[in-house]
């Protein structure tokens, strides 16, 4: 039978994995997102909300 420390200690690392999985995926994401865009700009494509003389001051 688990004790009440054994249940308590298995949520927390339960908790912390996937915290820990989250924040791995949101970084990933974030990179992939990234590089999606410096490939676009790259190919002269501009973000919609960009002047056409470039960024503003």
């Amino acid at each position: 039978m688990m004790s009440h420390e054994d249940f308590v200690f298995l949520s927390y690392a339960a908790t912390a994995v996937t915290l820990l999985g989250l924040l791995l995926l949101t970084v990933a994401d974030g990179r992939a997102r990234k590089r999606e865009l410096a490939e676009l700009e790259a190919q002269g494509v501009r973000r919609r909300s960009q002047a056409p003389g470039g960024p503003r001051p």
